[in-house]
């Protein structure tokens, strides 16, 4: 049997640049508190120093904010950009957040997606994958109690330690990020972790996911481990409404800025001239803009593809209003998770089953009404006899007592 698939978000997070940023702050902080309240099972948030969309900076901060306000949701890093950071401090500061929370801390990590944030740091791009696997290997050894001296090109550790262990059993949950190239694979499959796959919808993103769960299964077994599809999230943009048209009307409010910003850091999404933008974006698959049959339609699509995987996270983007992209959430936990976590599969085999034997149901419903009407109708009739008796004896039922 299948493990239930798992729901959550994936927050860059994404907002246009017409909007109050201290007002966008806390409302991703009111999301948190609602997909809670709806049942999501886990939110990863993003890290990001340049360009204005992409407004967190430190997704351990927004996280011990968000923990405070939530009770069940898991909250993981998506991601800590590793080269930017002592991987010492990345450490701590992860399982600090491990104690903080009870647990709900998970650990993303990534070689840094913004060239633009490494170029202020005066990082070489070309250098940020070969550092994050350094800085992974480091932290994973810390998180297992280890003392490490180590000295590389970029950071200089003597007797490292943490002095505080984890509060998860061994530490947190790892997982890094895995795109276009092989390299999160790579990570995953050399140290059993999970994988975040950010780009599952796109099609270069799609065509590549397979590539990359069979690299990371091919190296996991070099290593003498197998990788768990459990711990396999893919990324994908969902809009969801009652109907597609108001679906169609409700991401007209963000749409377009939200496809300026992803062309305005690389090229990707170009639209033709006098193209519909929701048009251009169905045909181009980008991602879910329709209602949850369309939303179920994608993620079957994605199983398809790949096979069994665990976590199906919505690629957080503002594309709709406030009030809609709530009510998006809402229709998706209602209507979508059912579908994949099984959880109507016992209630439905019940109303077929009730369905299959109505008929004899019925009779026996109907047999026991009429048994208990004959009989309240018996004892009514025998009261009925006992009073008249009375009455006709005069009301006596026994020699007087008065002479």
């Amino acid at each position: 049997m299948t493990s239930r698939m798992r729901h959550g978000v994936f927050l860059p997070p994404f907002h246009a640049m017409n909007e109050n940023p201290n007002n966008v702050l806390h409302r991703d902080l009111e999301l948190m508190e609602w997909l809670d309240r709806l049942g999501y099972h886990e939110a990863w948030i993003g890290e990001h120093h340049s360009a204005g969309f992409e407004t967190i900076s430190s997704p351990e901060a927004f996280i011990a904010a968000a923990a405070e306000r939530t009770k069940h949701i898991r909250l993981g890093t998506g991601v800590v950009s590793l080269p930017y950071h002592n991987p010492l401090m990345v450490a701590n500061r992860i399982i600090q957040l491990d104690h903080q929370t009870r647990g709900r801390v998970m650990f993303g990590a990534g070689p840094g997606l913004l060239a633009s944030d490494a170029m202020m740091l005066d990082i070489d791009p070309n250098t940020q994958r070969d550092r994050m696997e350094q800085a992974l290997d480091l932290i994973l050894r810390l998180f297992r109690g280890e003392v490490v001296t180590e000295k590389t090109d970029w950071y200089s550790l003597n007797k490292a330690r943490l002095h505080l262990l984890p509060y998860s059993d061994p530490y947190p949950e790892v997982a890094v990020a895995s795109a276009v190239t092989p390299s999160g694979g790579r990570l995953a499959g050399r140290y059993n972790l999970g994988m975040l796959c950010v780009a599952a919808a796109d099609p270069k993103g799609f065509d590549a996911l397979g590539v990359n769960w069979q690299t990371a299964c091919e190296i996991a077994e070099e290593h003498g481990h197998k990788m768990d599809p459990k711990r396999l999230r893919l990324v994908a943009p969902f809009h969801v409404a009652e109907t597609r048209e108001q679906a169609r009307k409700n991401v007209r409010f963000g749409i377009r800025q939200y496809i300026d910003y992803i062309n305005n850091n690389m090229p990707r999404f170009i639209v033709p001239p006098g193209q519909d933008i929701v048009d251009y974006w169905l045909e181009n698959k980008i991602g879910v803009i329709g209602t949850p049959d369309d939303a179920i339609e994608l993620i079957r699509k994605l199983q398809a593809r790949q096979g069994e995987f665990g976590v199906m996270l919505h690629m957080a983007n503002n594309i709709a209003d406030w009030e809609a992209t709530k009510r998006s959430y809402e229709l998706y936990a209602r209507f979508v998770m059912p579908v994949f976590d099984g959880s109507n599969v016992a209630r439905q085999e019940s109303y077929d089953w009730v369905s299959a034997n109505r008929d004899t149901l019925s009779r026996q419903r109907t047999e026991a009404a009429q048994r208990m009407i004959d009989k309240h109708e018996a004892e009514r009739a025998a009261k009925r006899g006992e009073k008249a008796k009375v009455a006709a004896a005069g009301g006596r039922r026994g020699p007087s007592l008065i002479s």
